[in-house]
């Protein structure tokens, strides 16, 4: 498996920093848009209906394999048009999640995440839908996945989705034009973005690299050990 750069890896525990607390207080009140893009066209996040990307990650049960699929269909949330996103992992080729995410751009570019419809499955059973979430249901609101200039944004915390006590994660533009080597090719010009989860203090910390015209590329986990994930395929 092909491993990202020692260099890179080095800066990026260097800058991490302890984000045990909510770093922008305990109400949110965002700013959301009036006008929305008829599609997800972000540089470092596009979404193109019938897209599939194929990521894998060696863990210590097994190996995961993950297909991401643009798909066709759109989901009405709050009077916006959301691009559904269908996202399956296996482990050791048994399905283990199996989630529905909803993305909308704004017409400046700025992607949101609009919630989610996630399954946990055991055996072929759903055993959890813990961590679903709908802006507009029981007071959740969309977050940032992505800013149309992450340039504009480098280390500022933004959230990526809120539903309180259930979906509260961070993210923050740490670095810019970087590359990526991964078994799917190299990219040059990537965001490296921070993310972490307000609700496991100290926990559930990982970087992901966004580049252009594709999207995310690689995503790891920071802390010995723990998974790490790479693009290996896209289609078309």
């Amino acid at each position: 498996m092909t491993r990202r750069p020692f260099a890179l890896a080095a800066i990026l525990t260097l800058m991490v920093p302890s984000c045990s607390s909510d770093p922008t207080g305990p109400s949110y009140d965002p700013d959301l848009p009036t006008s929305w893009a008829s599609a997800v066209t972000n540089l470092y996040f596009p979404l193109v209906p019938g897209t599939v990307y194929q990521y894998e990650s060696q863990t210590p049960e097994g190996l995961e394999t993950i297909t991401v699929e643009v798909m066709p269909q759109t989901r009405q949330i709050q009077g916006v048009t959301a691009t559904v996103v269908r996202d399956r992992v296996f482990l050791d080729g048994d399905l283990i999640e199996d989630t529905y995410d909803w993305f909308a751009q704004d017409s400046g570019g700025t992607v949101w995440y609009l919630g989610e419809d996630s399954k946990e499955i055991e055996n072929g059973q759903v055993i959890s839908t813990e961590g679903s979430w709908e802006w507009g249901v029981d007071g959740a609101l969309p977050g940032i996945q992505m800013h149309a200039d992450p340039a504009a944004h480098l280390d500022e915390p933004y959230r990526q989705e809120f539903y309180r006590g259930v979906a509260e994660d961070f993210g923050k533009v740490i670095m810019l034009g970087q590359s990526a080597t991964v078994p799917a090719g190299s990219f040059t010009g990537c965001v490296v973005t921070e993310d972490w989860a307000a609700l496991e203090p100290g926990q559930s910390h990982e970087n992901k690299i966004y580049c252009p015209g594709v999207g995310l590329v690689e995503a790891f986990h920071l802390g010995a050990g723990e998974p790490h994930e790479q693009l290996v395929g896209k289609s078309p």
